[in-house]
């Protein structure tokens, strides 16, 4: 499998991160390996809280949480997905599927051998971090999910596939700017479809202007607008970052819907270790999602369940110290 590594230089000087680098090893799937970077910040032996990102974001999305755990005393981890921020990046969007992300994730968590964890995920890091749990149910503690969900085809009516993909088909690329509106929209295709589209087919895709138009940032607006960009150097570095909303289990007939339901149906309809849900009241991508983890999740039943206020899709990024302080009131709450 080719890959490709951002040069160091890319992650210099940027705004609120200023975590030393740590890398981990893990097979491609194809015999070679791949290098997965992540931050580790706290003591070594203390609960680790695992921050997964989702897209097109990376690690850096995080840089406002993390000093808030370790000051507690926790270990803060947070890894770059493989395609993102400092980890390698497939040149090919065949490299990356829902499956292999899975893997490659678990691997990286059982080569750290990572234990008592509570998992924060939001995004993309939901979908796979939700996974990575189900597989190693064991390694897990706690759970807090923020502006995500793991799709398994339940919300799609019966036969409704082939609609859903004509629609798909008649549908314009649009640029990032007109992204905002598509997801307000009340009638017409759903935003995500306009999403996915724009990420697979839009030649002047860029990560920058995707986070110009769905985060809100504070401070040195163009700086921290360029951080998010600076993992991907030109478009050849792209690969999975335009890959990723194509993997999302939308249509009925997609490979992964069946191991999703088998999550739900063996893990998390019989999870009963603590879950929180702190999704955010003002994004139009997840909105509403947490309601089927508070309603079938034995774990998250009598939980102070959260909303953060004044944040849209990236939390992280609009509200960290507040969704942090959250996600620790929630671990004090429920301890080991």
């Amino acid at each position: 499998m080719k890959a490709l590594r951002t040069p160091d230089e890319r992650f210099e000087n940027l705004p609120g991160y200023n975590f030393a680098p740590n890398y981990q090893m893990i097979p491609d799937g194809e015999g070679g390996e791949l290098r997965v970077h992540y931050i580790d910040e706290g003591p070594k032996d203390a609960e680790p809280v695992l921050c997964m990102h989702g897209q097109p974001s990376w690690s850096f999305l995080y840089r406002k949480m993390i000093p808030v755990f370790t000051k507690a005393g926790y270990r803060a981890v947070a890894p770059d997905l493989v395609g993102f921020g400092r980890s390698d990046k497939p040149t090919e969007r065949d490299d990356y599927t829902y499956a292999r992300h899975v893997k490659w994730m678990g691997d990286w968590l059982t080569a750290l051998n990572l234990k008592n964890i509570t998992l924060v995920c939001q995004d993309w890091g939901g979908l796979i971090g939700l996974r990575v749990v189900a597989d190693h149910p064991d390694r897990f503690a706690r759970i807090v999910v923020a502006n995500t969900g793991l799709p398994d085809g339940s919300n799609i009516p019966e036969g409704m596939g082939d609609t859903m993909k004509k629609i798909y088909d008649e549908i314009p690329v649009i640029e990032a700017s007109e992204l905002g509106e598509r997801f307000a929209a009340k009638d017409g295709p759903p935003g995500f479809f306009f999403w996915r589209k724009y990420c697979a087919e839009n030649p002047n895709f860029k990560v920058r202007d995707v986070m110009q138009n769905i985060a809100a940032p504070e401070g040195d607006r163009e700086a921290i607008l360029d951080a998010y960009q600076a993992p991907f150097p030109d478009a050849t570095y792209h690969s999975g970052a335009r890959k990723f909303p194509s993997l999302v289990p939308i249509f009925p007939d997609d490979p992964e819907i069946p191991n999703n339901k088998k999550a739900w149906e063996e893990v998390y309809k019989k999870w009963d270790k603590p879950l929180l849900t702190a999704f955010s009241d003002s994004d139009p991508v997840t909105a509403g999602g947490h309601a089927r983890f508070q309603k079938e999740v034995p774990g998250a039943q009598n939980q102070k369940h959260v909303t953060i206020k004044g944040a849209g899709h990236f939390l992280q990024e609009d509200k960290g110290e507040d969704f942090a302080a959250e996600v620790l009131t929630f671990i004090e709450a429920n301890p080991l």
